[in-house]
This record gives C-alpha cells, sequence and structure tokens, in this order.
C-alpha cells in the first residue's frame, strides 16, 4: 500500500514514491469520466482507460505563437496566484498540459456516489399540544458529531510520539543511508554517553560556548517558539517554564538527571538578579503567551457565534495590563507624556480612567510617545487632532523650561523638529475646525516665544541704550555646495534663498522657513476671519512679535501682508470701545489689547522707515494721542490691562522719540507727562503688588521717553544751524522739539530723585526707589551732556548746579549702606565673571535663537531684581558727564572706584574669557557699558587722584581684554577706548617707574642656564624705547582701523544720542563676530603680508623689497612690533585668548611679506626680542603645531611658504632659521621635517644656526627616537650624499646623526620592511668611506648642546653594538674588538 507523503519528505523520496505508483499499474483513487468535447471552446474530450476506445483529440499547432499573450499597455501583467503554484518544464508538452487541467461538468455528474446515511441518527420532532412547534435553535437538540482524524493526522501523531520518545536534536535528515533511523539513534546514544561523561561545570561550560556563537536573536526565537509548543501540548509544562523566569531551557537527554537540569536552571537565573536587561527579555515571552478561557474577564457563551474556539490574537487586548517594568532596569525607554506634558516614568502604575494607556506596543505603559501623538495630530476625529496638538505644545512649554534636561537623553525639541513638527503645525493652522486652529497655535506660540526672554527684554529696555537690540538671527549658515555653485555660476543671496526648498530653509532658520509658507496671511485670515478666543489671539500676536524681532526684512513682510496689521489696529487698538463686562472678557474683539501696541513697539525697532509708516500709514499716533491723554483708569479697562497699554503706548512713543519722531506730541501732551512725573513713587501696599509693579514699569518707561525726548532737543541746534548753511550732503530736518521745550524738566525730576533717595530708607519704598534710581540718574546724564553743547550754556550756573547734585545725591547715593549691599552683588550678577550664567540651554536651538532666560537664571543674574549693574551704569554714565563738564569735581567721586567690590570685579573680569552667543550677547552688551563707564571714569581720576593711579594698571589689562569682547554696534567704544585708554602712558606705569630695568633682569635671570634667543638684544632698550612711541603706536593702530569710520560714526549717533542719525535700533547681525579680532595687536602684518606678500611673491618665494614697499609701511611694522613686545612683556593677559600658534603664524608674517625686511636692524631687533618671548621655556611646552591657526588650514601650509621664502631671500639669517628649526622638534609632526629633507634638502648648506642659538633644548630635537622610515632613509642620504654638513647645518646634522645611530642599534623588534632597513644602514655605515662620519654615526653617545660636536662619541664601540653590529654583518666574533686595537694601538 502505498503511503501519503509526509512534511518531512524530500524530494527524492517524492520521485521515489511517484516511481513506485506508476510501475505497480494501480487505478487513481478519483473518479475517472468520460466527456464530450465542445470544439466550439476549443477543448478536448477525454477517454475511460476501461473501455479500451481511444479518445479523438483535435489539436491546432501555430508556429511562433508565444504562450502568453503579450501586454498592449505599458503597465505590468497582472500576476496570477495559480500560476505562481504550477511547476513547468521546457521539455514538457503543451498538449498534455491542457489534457491534465482541461474539466467539464460531466466529470462530476458522470458517476455520483451516494454517501452511506444508514448510521446517521435521526431526530424526529417532539410531538405537542401547540399548533405550531417550537422553533428549535441551534444550541439545542444538537447531536455529539463524532469528529474523524484523517490517517495524515493519526500519522503525524505517531510519528510526534515517537519523536518525542527519542532524539529531539538529531532528526537524521541528509543522512545518505537508505534507513536512517538507525544511525539517528546511534548518534543519540553517543550524545548521551558524553553528557553522563561529563561533569556539571563542563555542561554549562559548553552550553555558554554554544550560545556565544548563536545569534542571540536566533535564540530567543528558538525559545519563544518552544514556549508556545510547550504551552499546546502540555499546561503544568508551560506552568512550570513560566515559573523559571519566563525563560525556555534546551531540553536535556532523558538520561540526564533532574537534580542536574535543575542546578544548571539555578546557576543560570543568579544574574538576572543583576542584570535587569535580560530579566526584562526574559519576560517578554510570558508576555506572549496564549489565552485560556479561563484568562477571559468576560466568559464566552456557547450560543455565541464562533466563540467554540479562542483566537489569542483577537483576544489579547481583553487581558488585564501586564505590571508596568521594574525599578532600576537598565534598558531605555521611550519617552511618554500625559496630556499636561509631564514626563511619566515608566515605573508609575497609573488608572487607565486617565484615557492615557492605548493599543500598542507597550500598552502596560501610560502616557503617549511623540511619535503616536503626530500620529493622532492627522487623525480623522477633530478631538484627536485637539489633543495631540495641545499635548504637543504642553510638551514644548515644559521642554523650554528645562523640566527635561536631567531626565531624557537628547533633545526634545531637536527632536520634533527633525520629524517635521513646523510643517505639522502649519498644516494644522489651515484646518477648518477652530480648536485645532486654536491647538496649532498654543503649539506654534510654545515654539517661537519664551515669555522669560521677553520680560528680560522689557526689563533692560530702560537701561542705558536699551531700546537698541540684537536681531534674533542664527549666527550659523549651512554652507552651500561647491558643485551647485560650479554648475549655477554665480548666484545672488536672493536666487541661492530661491533654490532652496521649504525644509531646507526651514532647518537653517525656523522664522525664515515660516515666511516661506506663507504663516502670515495664514494668521492674518484667522484674526479677521476665524475671530478665534481671547487665548488665541493672544498667542497670535505673541508669535508677530517674536518674528518681528527676527530681522528688519521680517517686520517689514509683517507691514506689507495685506490687511494684517490693519486687522490689528481695528480690532486690538481700536479708537473707540464699550467697557468690558468682565475682567476676563470672552472676546478680545474692539477692546485694546497690550500686545498689541508691544508689536507696534517691535515693529518700531526695525527701522526709522517702519516707524514712520506705523505712526502715519497705520494711525499709530492717533492711537499713542488717544492712549497717553488719558490716565490709565480712564481707559475702562482692567486695571492691570490699562497699566500695561499705558506702558506699552510710552515705550511706542520712546522708540519713535530715539529716531526723533513723533516728538510734536510731546508739546501736546505735556501737560499729561508732567502730572504722570509729579505722581510717582507711590508707596506700595501688599494688596496690590502686582498693580505697583506695573505703575512702577510705566513711571521707567515715562523717564525713558523724557530722555530720549531731551536727546532729540539737544540735536535742534545742530541741525537748524546745518540747515542754513549750504552742504553738500543731506541733512535730517530738525526735530519740533527744541532745547526750550525741555529745559524746565530738570528741577522737576531733580525733585523727584531727591524723594527717591529718602525712600531708601523706608522699607516700602525701597524696592520701587532703586528700580527707579537709574533711571533718573540716566535722564540726568542725558541731560547735562546735550547742555554743554548749547548755545544757552551757562557755565558758573551748570557748575553750581553740578556742585550741588554731587554734595547733596551723588555721594551720599555712593555712601547709602543699601547702595554697598547691592555693590557688594556685583561679581557675583556679573555676566563676565560667571560665563555659566548665560550659557545657551540644552533646548536651545541653532535655527531658533533665543536669549535662554529662565526665572531661576534670572533671579540671580544681570537682570535680576537685586542686581546693581543697571544702577551702577547709570551712576557712573552721569558721573562721566558731570566730571567732564566739572574737572573739580573727580577726586570727590573717586571713592566708587576704589570701592572693594568694584576693584574685586575688575580683577575678576581681567581673568575672565566670556563666550559669544545670543544667550550672553545681549547681557555682556549691558555689562560692556558698565565696564566702559567705569573706565571712563578712571580716565578721568587717573591723572588726578594718586589713589588711583595705583589701579592703573589694573584698568589698562580690563580695558585690553575688554577690547576683543566688544560686539557689533560698538565700534565707538573700541574708538575712545584706542585713543584715550589704551596707549596712555599713564596707564602703563611700568614705562615710567623702573620696568624696563626689572624686564632687563628678568631677562639675566632666565638666561642662566639656558640658551639665549637669536641675536636677542637688551629688552630694556627696546621696551622703553616702545613706551616713548606711544603716541606713534595709537596713531598707527587708529590709521589702520580707519576702514571702519562708517561703523564708528553710526555708533557713535547711537551712544550720544543724535537720534535723528539713527537709522535703525536693531544692531548688527552677531555672525561676523565682535568689533574687534582677538588678535588685533597683529592686524598691521597680516594686512601687510596680505597686501604685499600674497600679491607680489610667486610659488618660489621672494617677495618686494623693502625699499618698494608703500611709504610708512616700515614704520607701521616696527609699531606693531613694539606694541606687541609691550604686551608680551607687561600685558601678557591681554593676548591669553590668542593660541601660542597663532602668535607664530602671525610673527611669521615678518619674513613673509617682503623680501628683506626681517633684514632691517629694527625690525630684527623686536622681532628676536619677540620670539625669544614666545620660546621661553613655560611657553614653549604650551606650542601646539597641530592645531590649525585662525585664518589658515594648517601650520604646515605656512611652514612650506617659509621654507620656499628661505631659499629665496634668506641669505642665511639666523633669526629666520630659528623659525625653522623651532617646527622640527621631536614631539611634533614628522610632516615637516620630511618637507626639510625630501623637498628643501637644499637649504641645509645655508640653515647655519649655531647649536648655542638654538630656540629649544637640544635634546627636544634627538628624544624620542625617530620612528619613520622614510625620513631615517632621507637623514642616511643627507649625511652620506654629503648634502648635510656639520659646517653647513649643525643643528640638524647632530639631530640625524643621533636619529640614524639610534635606529640602526636599536633590537626592538619590528616589521620585516622595517629589520630590512635597519640591517641595510647598518652595512653601509660599518663600510663607509669617510672615517668622521662613519665614526660619528658608530660612536654616537648622548647630545651635548655646549660641545663643540653637539654630542659625545665613544671612544672604542661599546661591547653590546660590537657584537649586534658583528651579529648583523655575519662576522667573527672579536673582529670589531681586534680592528679598534689595531687602530687605537
Amino acid at each position: 500500500m502505498l503511503r501519503r507523503p509526509r512534511p518531512t519528505d524530500s524530494e527524492e523520496d517524492l520521485l521515489r514514491e511517484q516511481e513506485r505508483f506508476l510501475s505497480s499499474g494501480t487505478a487513481p483513487s478519483v473518479v475517472n469520466v468520460v466527456r464530450r468535447p465542445d470544439k466550439r471552446r476549443g477543448e478536448q474530450g477525454t477517454g475511460d482507460p476501461d473501455n479500451g476506445e481511444d479518445t479523438q483529440k483535435d489539436v491546432v499547432t501555430i508556429e511562433d505563437l508565444p504562450d502568453e499573450i503579450p501586454s498592449l499597455t505599458p503597465a505590468p501583467p497582472k500576476k496570477s496566484r495559480f500560476k505562481k503554484a504550477q511547476v513547468r518544464f521546457e521539455d514538457e508538452d503543451a498538449e498534455e498540459r491542457l489534457d491534465k487541467h482541461d474539466t467539464h461538468i460531466s466529470a462530476v455528474l458522470s458517476r455520483i456516489v451516494e454517501r452511506d446515511t444508514s448510521t446517521v441518527p435521526v431526530c424526529l420532532p417532539a410531538v405537542t399540544g401547540t399548533a405550531f412547534p417550537k422553533v428549535m435553535h441551534r444550541s439545542e437538540g444538537i447531536v455529539q458529531v463524532i469528529k474523524r482524524e484523517c490517517k495524515f493526522t493519526q500519522a503525524l501523531a505517531k510519528c510526534v510520539t515517537g519523536v518525542l520518545a527519542g532524539p529531539t536534536l538529531v532528526s537524521g535528515q541528509g543522512l545518505v543511508q537508505g534507513d536512517s533511523d538507525q544511525e539517528r539513534l546511534k548518534i543519540h546514544q553517543e550524545n548521551q554517553a558524553r553528557l553522563l561523561g561529563m561533569t556539571r561545570e563542563e555542561i554549562l561550560q559548553e552550553q555558554r560556548n554554544l550560545l556565544a556563537q548563536l545569534d542571540p536573536r536566533l535564540v530567543d526565537f528558538v525559545r519563544a517558539r518552544k514556549v508556545q509548543k510547550m504551552s499546546d501540548s502540555d499546561p503544568v509544562k508551560q506552568s512550570n517554564c513560566n515559573a523559571q523566569n519566563g525563560g525556555v531551557r534546551e531540553e536535556k537527554p532523558s538520561v540526564v538527571s533532574p537534580a542536574a537540569v535543575k542546578d544548571i536552571t539555578d546557576i543560570r537565573q543568579e544574574p538576572l538578579q543583576v542584570d535587569m536587561e535580560d530579566e526584562e527579555d526574559a519576560e517578554e515571552p510570558k508576555l506572549t503567551q496564549q489565552i485560556t478561557e479561563e484568562d477571559l474577564p468576560l466568559k464566552p457563551q456557547r450560543d455565541w457565534v464562533h466563540m467554540d474556539k479562542l483566537e489569542p490574537d483577537k483576544l489579547e487586548w481583553t487581558k488585564d495590563l501586564p505590571p508596568p517594568r521594574r525599578k532600576g532596569t537598565k534598558k531605555a525607554m521611550q519617552a511618554r507624556f500625559d496630556f499636561a506634558g509631564n514626563l511619566i516614568p515608566p515605573t508609575e502604575d497609573l488608572p487607565t480612567h486617565l484615557g492615557l494607556h492605548h493599543h500598542g506596543d507597550e500598552p502596560e505603559l501610560a502616557g503617549y510617545s511623540l511619535q503616536e501623538l503626530f500620529m493622532l495630530s492627522r487623525s480623522l476625529v477633530i478631538q484627536q487632532r485637539t489633543l495631540a496638538l495641545s499635548t504637543l505644545a504642553n510638551i514644548i512649554t515644559k521642554a523650554r523650561s528645562g523640566v527635561f534636561t536631567s531626565e531624557l537623553k537628547g533633545s526634545v525639541l531637536s527632536t520634533l523638529l527633525d520629524a517635521g513638527l513646523l510643517f505639522l503645525l502649519r498644516f494644522s493652522l489651515d484646518d477648518c475646525v477652530e480648536g485645532v486652529i486654536a491647538a496649532a497655535v498654543q503649539a506654534l506660540q510654545a515654539l517661537l516665544v519664551s515669555a522669560d526672554d521677553e520680560d528680560s527684554l522689557d526689563v533692560t529696555f530702560c537701561w542705558l541704550l536699551g531700546v537698541a537690540s540684537f536681531p534674533l538671527l542664527p549666527t550659523t549658515q549651512e554652507e552651500e555646495d561647491e558643485e551647485e555653485e560650479g554648475m549655477n555660476g554665480r548666484e545672488t543671496e536672493k536666487e541661492k534663498e530661491e533654490r532652496k526648498s521649504d525644509h531646507e530653509v526651514a532647518r537653517q532658520d525656523i522664522i525664515k522657513g515660516l515666511l516661506r509658507m506663507k504663516v502670515l496671511p495664514r494668521i492674518r485670515y484667522i484674526l479677521e476671519v476665524v475671530r478665534p478666543s481671547p487665548r488665541v489671539v493672544l498667542d497670535l500676536l505673541e508669535v508677530l512679535v517674536r518674528i518681528a524681532r527676527h530681522s528688519t526684512a521680517a517686520a517689514t513682510q509683517i507691514l506689507d501682508c495685506p490687511r494684517l496689521m490693519d486687522t490689528v489696529m481695528s480690532e486690538f487698538l481700536p479708537t473707540s470701545w464699550a467697557p468690558p463686562t468682565s475682567p476676563a472678557p470672552h472676546s478680545l474683539y474692539g477692546l485694546p489689547v497690550a500686545i498689541a501696541m508691544k508689536l507696534l513697539r517691535v515693529l518700531g525697532t526695525a527701522g526709522r522707515h517702519v516707524c514712520a509708516r506705523l505712526l502715519h500709514s497705520l494711525g499709530g499716533k492717533e492711537r499713542l494721542s488717544l492712549f497717553l491723554s488719558v490716565e490709565p483708569s480712564e481707559l475702562l479697562l482692567e486695571a492691570g490691562e490699562a497699566l500695561r497699554c499705558s506702558t506699552e503706548a510710552y515705550r511706542m512713543w520712546t522708540v519713535a522719540s530715539s529716531y526723533g519722531q513723533a516728538c510734536n506730541l510731546y508739546s501736546d501732551l505735556y501737560p499729561v507727562l508732567m502730572k504722570a512725573l509729579q505722581s510717582f513713587p507711590r508707596p506700595s501696599s501688599s494688596s496690590d503688588h502686582l498693580l505697583h509693579l506695573l505703575e512702577l514699569q510705566r513711571a521707567q518707561a515715562i523717564l525713558a521717553l523724557l530722555t530720549q525726548v531731551t536727546h532729540t532737543a539737544g540735536c535742534h541746534q545742530e541741525l537748524q544751524a546745518a540747515l542754513a548753511s549750504p552742504q553738500e550732503s543731506e541733512c535730517p530736518p530738525p526735530p519740533p522739539v527744541s532745547w526750550g521745550h525741555v529745559a524746565g524738566l530738570q528741577p522737576t525730576v531733580f525733585g523727584q530723585l531727591k524723594g527717591c533717595m529718602k525712600g531708601l530708607a523706608e522699607m516700602g519704598r525701597l524696592e520701587s526707589s532703586l528700580r527707579l534710581l537709574p533711571t533718573y540718574l540716566l535722564y540726568l546724564g542725558a541731560f547735562y551732556s546735550q547742555l554743554s553743547l548749547q548755545s544757552c550754556f551757562q557755565p558758573v550756573e551748570c557748575l553750581q548746579e553740578l556742585e550741588s547734585l554731587t554734595a547733596d545725591v551723588l555721594l551720599p547715593l555712593i555712601s547709602h549702606q543699601a547702595v554697598r549691599r547691592m555693590m557688594d552683588n556685583l561679581k557675583s550678577h556679573s555676566a563676565v565673571c560667571n560665563p555659566l550664567s548665560c550659557c545657551p540651554g540644552p533646548e536651545t536651538l541653532a535655527s531658533l535663537p533665543g536669549l535662554s532666560c529662565s526665572g531661576e537664571r534670572n533671579r540671580d543674574g544681570l537682570v535680576g531684581p537685586g542686581s546693581p549693574v543697571p544702577f551702577l551704569t547709570s551712576l557712573c554714565y552721569l558721573l562721566d558727564t558731570i566730571t567732564g563738564i566739572h574737572k573739580g569735581l573727580a577726586k570727590k567721586v573717586s571713592v566708587l572706584l576704589l570701592a572693594d567690590p568694584v576693584l574685586v570685579y575688575l580683577r575678576g573680569c581681567a581673568q575672565a574669557m566670556p563666550t559669544l552667543s545670543h544667550s550672553s550677547a545681549w547681557l555682556l552688551r549691558h555689562e560692556h557699558h558698565l565696564l566702559y563707564m567705569l573706565l571712563r571714569l578712571a580716565y578721568r581720576l587717573v591723572p588726578v587722584d594718586p589713589e588711583v593711579a595705583k589701579h592703573a594698571s589694573l584698568f589698562h589689562q580690563v580695558a585690553l581684554v575688554m577690547l576683543p569682547w566688544l560686539l557689533p554696534g560698538s565700534e565707538y567704544m573700541v574708538h575712545e577706548l584706542i585713543s584715550s585708554i589704551i596707549f596712555n602712558q599713564a596707564f602703563i606705569p611700568e614705562g615710567t617707574s623702573g620696568g624696563p630695568e626689572a624686564a632687563a633682569l628678568a631677562e639675566l635671570h632666565l638666561q642662566e642656564g639656558v640658551s639665549s634667543p637669536p641675536a636677542s638684544p637688551p629688552l630694556g632698550p627696546l621696551l622703553r624705547d616702545a613706551c616713548g612711541h606711544l603716541p606713534s603706536l595709537r596713531g598707527c593702530y587708529l590709521t589702520h582701523l580707519a576702514h571702519s569710520e562708517p561703523l564708528v560714526l553710526a555708533s557713535r549717533d547711537v551712544h550720544l544720542g543724535r537720534t535723528p542719525w539713527l537709522r535703525s535700533l536693531l544692531l548688527p547681525d552677531l555672525a561676523a563676530g565682535p568689533s574687534l579680532p582677538s588678535d588685533w595687536p597683529f592686524l598691521p602684518l597680516v594686512s601687510l603680508y596680505e597686501r604685499m606678500g600674497q600679491s607680489d611673491r610667486s610659488g618660489g618665494g621672494g617677495g618686494m623689497d623693502t625699499e618698494s614697499l608703500p611709504a610708512g609701511r616700515l614704520r607701521l611694522v616696527i609699531h606693531c612690533l613694539q606694541w606687541l613686545l609691550l604686551l608680551e612683556s607687561w600685558r601678557e593677559g591681554a593676548l591669553r585668548v590668542v593660541p601660542p600658534v597663532a602668535k607664530l603664524a602671525r610673527l611669521a608674517c615678518v619674513f613673509l611679506a617682503s623680501s628683506d625686511l626681517f633684514l632691517e636692524p629694527p625690525v630684527q631687533r623686536l622681532t628676536g626680542a619677540l620670539f625669544g618671548a614666545l620660546t621661553r621655556p613655560q611657553r614653549l611646552a604650551a606650542l601646539d603645531l597641530e592645531v590649525p591657526p585662525p585664518g589658515l588650514a594648517s601650520f604646515h601650509d605656512l611652514y612650506a611658504a617659509l621654507l620656499a621664502q628661505y631659499e629665496a631671500v634668506s641669505f642665511g639669517d639666523v633669526l629666520f632659521g630659528c623659525f625653522l628649526l623651532l617646527p622640527l622638534q621631536r614631539r611634533y609632526s614628522a610632516t615637516m621635517r620630511l618637507a626639510v629633507f625630501g623637498e628643501h634638502v637644499g637649504l641645509l648648506r645655508s640653515l647655519g644656526v649655531p647649536l648655542q642659538k638654538l630656540p629649544a633644548p637640544l635634546e627636544n630635537y634627538t628624544s624620542p627616537p625617530e620612528q619613520s622610515v622614510p625620513l631615517l632613509r632621507l637623514y642616511f642620504r643627507a649625511l652620506v650624499t654629503d648634502t648635510l654638513r656639520r659646517a653647513w647645518c649643525p643643528v640638524l646634522y647632530v639631530v640625524a646623526v643621533a636619529h640614524v645611530n639610534t635606529f640602526i642599534f636599536s633590537q626592538e623588534p619590528a616589521a620585516q620592511e622595517v629589520e630590512a632597513t635597519r640591517r641595510s644602514l647598518l652595512r653601509k655605515t660599518y663600510y663607509l668611506t669617510d672615517e668622521v662620519l662613519r665614526a660619528h654615526l658608530l660612536h654616537y653617545k648622548l647630545p651635548q648642546q655646549q660641545s663643540e660636536l653637539g654630542f659625545l662619541t665613544y671612544e672604542r664601540l661599546p661591547p653590546l653594538r660590537a657584537r649586534w653590529l658583528e651579529k648583523e654583518l655575519g662576522l667573527e666574533e672579536g673582529t670589531i674588538a681586534a680592528r679598534q686595537s689595531s687602530r687605537n694601538p
């Protein structure tokens, strides 16, 4: 009897069974039917083999007919699932294949065999008394049907039973014997015997080795499958397996004792108690076990449809949630958040009614991941979209505040933006549902706007020059692809921006990307048409404020957006409105909104033309008159909102008056201003503390306005005179306010200042007094600075006023206890001395720069409530003004500079190294104003006060380190510091108090036991000469910086309050860096090299000689070197920020700028002194030539230029040679040594630097041993070919001899090629004909810089070297010693 195919049968087994079937001639077990052909359909009939009749077939044959119909369309043909299952052979006949698959209806209807129903029980309906029989349900009266298993199932069960009784790991598949059962059993017995012969430790070791060789994923898969099989076969085994950590052990043979298996299991469980990752992985199969009926919370009933068989995949969600992850796990988890944006720990078990659970990959964990929130935000359900967007908004808000810094890895905002958050929000703004729009606006506001940043900018608005601010532009831009630039040629910036996609633009600049995606028209539509709730309106206005802070171009786009500003002005800054019915109105439309007035103010800082459009085209001037003509209590608004609107209106007016605009309102609103000025300060009460703070802000805004109006009025006389006299350049028209309009304000403000000082003694008024004092002082400083320029200036009366002001106000103020306490905190609140206080936050984005302000930073930082910076800045500003008018008051105010907190602060600044970023620039700018005012005060006091003069060097040091810190827009401060302090002899007391002599003595002490610098002249005369030419040095650097005159003039207009000339209150972009580079003392040298050296020097070296240089260039170089020598000698800290390699590279410009500039005696002396200062032992250790100097790709490029220049024009100059020898030290890269001995070997003839003039110890060149085999070959070749001689180049001769000697006698194991080179050089050295060189190479001992040769030699070859030489040369033992004895009897 033929058997049915088994799943384990191979292809050979199937072919064998087919041959047996065909050879037996057995009839098939199917009904053989005879059907008639239908020739119309091309069918053929089949005959019955029993009747012996031949079957007639019609066969149509067409030549070259393809088997498949060709496709008439370019679309791919459809694939048939049945066709895939067919196997066709090349030699198979098509006719036979048709006969095989041809069927007809007659094949079914020809022979019908009726099923035997004799044994089937018959159920008759029960006889009832009712008229109709009862309807029988399927669950009632069901006859039990005996399920009969097919033969294949029965055979498979027997097979499985046999397999379980036998070996489970060896199947016997692949054995070549006919009957593999015996061979399989034999292998099984061998395995059992080996296991019985192994100890428990050996079994465990083999198990570990096997698991280590396998793929972990494969092991996990097998274990999971084993769990499933055990659960299907035996629930008891499954429970035991789950109890043992959820893992599945490999089945052990039956001959292994259960005790051994238990021991193995216990040992495998031990490390799981420590490694939580393994524990979590082992528990995973337990989560995927199948569900039984007992596990279901709702028991299925038999009468339910299709519930007779449980389906685990469909019923998994009905189980109870598994417990959360245990504490202490090391496995990283995906962050999950609740709807408030809080991070949910993975160990926290929250109830399900909160709605934080889902049917995702981790159903036991509460909360939603960012990926799931993104998916929900694109849902078709409105509530899901709204919930997802509002949750994202809450997450962004908490991330920006730094809540997730210590809990999450990476940046949340960067992850969201990389995932496409910006585009998601932009798409959501286009939604038609107001709730979704509100949630999208909330998320956009959370992303763009920082409330702490805005509050900080509002606080600093009333500080000195606080009206101006930096644009919030990204400082790093992605470099363009050079290949694209080459293909497209030269493109303008506009063309480059248009070529970029929205994604590329948004990745570099989020604000620019939003503008590119037309967010402004959509905001206009939402405000104008949708008319959302108050919260959404405020968020949109804040977003517009942040966009306006981006740049002038962004502010202009806001103004140019059709109907956007018209909607803001008409709806949120109306000219008339009804009072709101509640403190929190349901709609802001038709009511004044303070943030809308702030938007006008921020837009106005973008430029004077933008401000003029706001005032005249959009009706801003009328709104100012409306909001300022009445008291805040009369604005028919809530008290706090009324104060905010009034404050923002005054700030807007301040911005306009900073350009000299809207000053005609001063005459119209003069009574209102005087009334407001006389009404504060008021004592605060605990019940309305918030309103009191708002009143203080309004008072500060009023004083800031009066300060700007005073500056504008001070320019009236100058502009009037310029208008009367003919000039070529256009001059702005005179402002409508003159000095006579503001002259009467001074007595009132002076009286208010006295009242404010009295408030310092009262606890209830202390805070308000400290807040208002800076603005009072700034106003008085502006008033007296402009008063001295007016024609009506009366010196006698002014001097008396200043004396009274100093005696009655300023001196008592400086010595007041409250002010002293505030000054004690100066260093702790400094951003310069505490760089970490203004460092970028963890969620700072390069594409979205901000100020990185937070509540904690603001409390203790520069803008905190207890910060002394605004008060001291305004006080020093006023003192500088009055001491400039009244010279006799200078000594009276010296107590401020001599205060211990101020001196400690200045010493801290002299040692500080702040970093520049958007988060630090706005703070550093205000602290720079304080430092500048302190230095200006010192400039006036040092010549007249001996006590202050004692700290002149400290003031000079602070000025020097501050100079490269000054930011764009501070060019006037740079010019003033260079003109007044930097080159002032009074601030360099070393030049007149024995400084040169002390430097000479220090130089003598340094040279004891150390080689002196090459051609080093006495340092004292050089320093004395430099101090005598300080005015010339100042003229040199001012002339060099003459190209920045337009920037200096623009900065001067801002600092001096020349309001009619201001173009914009947005400072220059920070991308250009500080106003001066950190290596500014080297600028004349670098400039000369760039202008003369590169243009006139060919690739082989050379250049223009000194006589051909433009007039004054030699003197410029001398002055530059003198200033550098003075700084290196007495102000070393001023150049601390310049790396030593950068100093060396800049000084090398002396040799590269001209062909003979370095040969000039003054240049030679100064350069030698500077080179000696740079190569002192403590500085030489810090010289790292592997770091590329700023402005150069690598130091090697500069060194190659120096080598070419030396070969061309050096004439063997010792100083130039020392420059070339310095980078050849062993600790530097061998590339430069290879360049000397390879490409520029000719200079070895002229590099005659004596050993005594070497800039570094000789040991730095000879140790450690050289490892570069090519360089060693070059050393040997230069020595053997007589290219390198001791008379020509003594330094490199010693270096080459030392390294070659160390190499040929080295016995350390090395590569085969190195050993071959070593033997070759040793053999060539031994057979050299030059006895002197041979003796040097073989008898070299140690380097000695003071000896004649530069090294010591052995009289006789040491025995160790002699034996090594005999061994390598194949000589007999004692040959070397005999030859030495014969030569030296």
